[in-house]
């Protein structure tokens, strides 16, 4: 039987994707972002086991309350497609019992995503950084992965959501937007929105509590009025229509 391994569940998620959503963050990540405010989700060891069974009953108890704004369930992390075929299979039963599904992702999993994004209504993609050394540095990872995934992406017919953490002195350049307006121009389809999210240091405090070094200690949080100057400068670059 598949089991799945999930850090936690929110019941009422506003940011999360359209209406109110029930957010299941699923443990493990195969990044190890300089800004993540969750490292206690990169562990695949971590968290509660569920069957895909127990966890959309779970779900399904909070039907009534997100399918009143149009809203429904979305798998965080971590990262879900670390989990591929438990993901698949709550899927499948979200699907079978009318409920809107959203996959939040930095696009980094163990493939299968063909499979996954047949029963997935939305997905919000993270772009980290859209050049291979900012990548590595920001991530320790290359982009080889997330290619994958947006290419599998770009062969379905799920509406994309863009997010993009802009970091102080790191991504806050409008040199950096641009970059950024140019890599989903050329290389993303279906994008129906676009968000710059600023940094913030409210996950400082996990990093103590683990006794993990946190790389960006002396970045303080981002100027939200910046970060929407710089929302607005990307919208202008891009070719999409957002929502």
């Amino acid at each position: 039987m598949i089991k799945g391994r999930i850090h936690s569940i929110e019941s009422m998620g506003l940011v999360d994707g359209p209406g109110i959503r029930t957010v299941i963050f699923f443990q493990g990540c195969n990044l190890r972002c300089a800004y993540c405010h969750n490292p206690d989700t990169w562990a695949m060891h971590g968290g509660k086991e569920y069957s895909p069974e127990e966890l959309v009953n779970k779900i399904i108890r909070f039907k009534p309350y997100f399918n009143k704004s149009g809203g429904g369930v979305t798998f965080s992390g971590g990262d879900p497609l670390m989990q591929p075929d438990f993901l698949i299979e709550c899927l499948k039963l979200c699907k079978a019992n009318g409920i809107h599904t959203t996959i939040d992702t930095s696009g980094f999993g163990f493939g299968k995503y063909k499979d996954i994004l047949n029963y997935t209504d939305l997905v919000i993609l993270d772009i980290k950084h859209v050049d291979d050394n900012g990548y590595i540095s920001l991530t320790g990872k290359n982009r080889d992965e997330l290619m994958k995934f947006i290419e599998a992406l770009n062969n379905s017919s799920t509406p994309v959501w863009i997010r993009h953490v802009v970091v102080p002195n790191i991504t806050d350049s409008e040199e950096k937007i641009l970059q950024i307006a140019t890599f989903v121009n050329e290389n993303i389809k279906n994008v129906e929105k676009i968000e710059l999210l600023p940094y913030h240091t409210l996950g400082v405090h996990k990093y103590e509590m683990l006794n993990i070094p946190y790389a960006l200690a002396d970045v303080s949080s981002m100027d939200k009025d910046r970060t929407e100057e710089l929302q607005n400068i990307l919208i202008n670059a891009t070719i999409y229509k957002y929502i």
